[in-house]
């Protein structure tokens, strides 16, 4: 057997197509949906996150704006922008690029960003109503791994599902979305004593853990779907290429779908991105 790949990077393009038509009706009525992102520190991956989102944005028409602050910016400075810009109508998605530098407290960064202009879904607000099962925003990445499972037919309803992650980013929200779809879902993480026993079980695997190529062939289920959230990348002595947290070489031998690093989830969690402020857009618009 060797898996169907589920490619993320077309599926991206089929949704941000049609998320230029939205856009072009709420933009008719005065009502552009706009995003600005806050970039603090010169690290260079998050430069390129933010180069992306900024360059998603304009593909489908959003206004987009990117601030950039010194990484050794006093706090207070960027709490008081992000209280500008929560009272700014033309802006309806506001995003802090993560990781902050040492001097901030992620959580109340996040905790000062308005719930209706969370777009990234990190608000304790807004993480409340998705364990409640009804969700004003979904995380984006994990948003956009539910849409590759719907493209992939992938019916969840009494799957075993595991998910390899913790995090309040993927891990946690990835969870909840999986069992209000009705799979039985595992959590593991770094402290799971017999990390194969569960993921040999799973019918539907999401690795989201940050250790490269750490699920392996023989750790999953003959027919599997996996789905690899992981970005990494290897030592210069190993190539120095990217590669997820699945070894995919073995993996698609054995799984029936699989997703690939990168073109796999990395595409999507921007377009979701723009699917959340566009989302923003048409609630403020009354639409």
């Amino acid at each position: 057997m060797t898996a169907q790949i589920l490619d993320g990077k077309a599926l991206a393009e089929e949704l941000r197509t049609s998320f230029r038509a939205r856009v072009d009706a709420l933009t008719a009525q005065g009502h552009r949906p706009g995003l600005v992102v806050i970039l603090v520190g010169e690290d260079p991956a998050s430069q390129v996150y933010v180069r992306n989102k900024v360059n998603a944005c304009e593909k489908v028409g959003l206004y987009s704006e990117k601030l950039t602050y010194p990484k050794d910016v006093a706090p207070q400075v960027v709490l008081d922008k992000i209280a500008e810009l929560n009272a700014d109508p033309k802006i309806h998605g506001i995003l802090v690029q993560l990781p902050l530098p040492s001097q901030f407290d992620a959580d109340k960064v996040l905790e000062a960003i308005a719930p209706e202009k969370d777009v990234d879904g990190f608000h304790a607000e807004n993480v409340g109503a998705l364990m409640q099962g009804n969700p004003r925003f979904i995380p984006c990445t994990p948003y956009g791994v539910m849409k590759m499972l719907e493209k992939g037919g992938v019916d969840l309803g009494g799957k075993e599902a595991v998910v390899v992650g913790r995090s309040n980013i993927v891990g946690k929200p990835m969870a909840m979305l999986l069992l209000a779809q009705g799979a039985t879902v595992t959590v593991c993480h770094s402290r799971t004593a017999d990390l194969k026993f569960h993921t040999s079980r799973a019918d539907v695997l999401v690795a989201a853990v940050g250790r490269p190529k750490m699920i392996t062939g023989d750790m999953i289920k003959p027919g599997a779907v996996v789905i690899d959230v992981g970005i990494n990348r290897l030592p210069p002595e190993q190539g120095g290429k990217l590669c997820g947290d699945v070894d995919f070489d073995s993996c698609k031998e054995v799984a029936s779908l699989i997703t690939p690093v990168p073109g796999g989830v990395g595409p999507m969690t921007i377009t979701m991105l723009l699917a959340n402020t566009i989302e923003a857009a048409e609630r403020k618009a009354g639409l």
